[in-house]
């Protein structure tokens, strides 16, 4: 990850030099989140076996960037405070005691991102359409896993819920770095008004070692701006 960020850092201060003067903007809005889940059936979910399904969960981002122009394109590089996450449902096999457990957890997770897009610009009458894509690297600063599970002992159910912080690193709950790629696609009126689409897919394993299974982020966004 050290390496990937001093090639970004070397990228935009390299590109600068043949540059316009940049463009400062701020952005937010709305994400819809969910983690993909791969690897055996015996994901492990709340610390419980079970064969995972992602759902999507409604969180939100805001941040600053920088557009330093080149002609058509631009270089814009951004810090984001953004939620991901999901829930996963499902059913765990029969217990030594004949019942079966419904369980669900969902996970609320709040990163610091850093994506790099290169940005192209296409100009009409009232502004301009820009669409473009790059890589972002992230890391995590806050989050929380809400868990309920219902167990059916033959026809009794005993219910259980937990609401708990989130520990980031290798042996935490989730891995605290993330890197992946982004797309970017918006329109951006004259007086700087810009509305914004955003899709990020995450490439890294943020599950700690868990029986070779893995779980990635992906987040689709829509946020309202203004470019300075």
């Amino acid at each position: 990850m050290k390496i990937l960020l001093y090639f970004l850092l070397l990228s935009c201060s390299s590109l600068a030099a043949f540059a316009q003067l940049p463009s400062i903007g701020i952005k937010g809005g709305v994400n819809f989140s969910t983690m993909q889940a791969s690897g055996t059936q015996a994901n492990v979910v709340a610390g419980t076996n079970t064969i995972a399904n992602s759902g999507s969960i409604t969180s939100f981002n805001f941040g600053v960037f920088v557009d330093v122009k080149l002609g058509h394109f631009s270089l814009q590089p951004a810090v984001n405070f953004t939620g991901k996450g999901g829930t996963f449902n499902g059913f765990t096999g029969t217990l030594p005691n004949g019942s079966v457990s419904q369980v669900s957890t969902k996970y609320n997770l709040y990163y610091v991102q850093v994506p790099v897009n290169l940005v192209y610009h296409v100009p009409f009458v009232v502004g301009e359409f820009y669409v473009g894509a790059g890589p972002f690297v992230g890391m995590g600063v806050y989050g929380r896993k809400k868990l309920s599970a219902d167990n059916n002992n033959n026809g009794t159910h005993t219910v259980i819920a937990s609401s708990d912080k989130i520990t980031f690193g290798d042996n935490g709950d989730i891995r605290s770095d993330e890197y992946g790629a982004g797309a970017i696609a918006g329109i951006k009126l004259k007086g700087g008004l810009l509305f914004n689409l955003n899709y990020d897919l995450g490439l890294s394993n943020i599950a700690p070692d868990q029986a070779g299974n893995t779980f990635k982020n992906h987040v689709f966004g829509a946020s309202v701006g203004f470019v300075f």
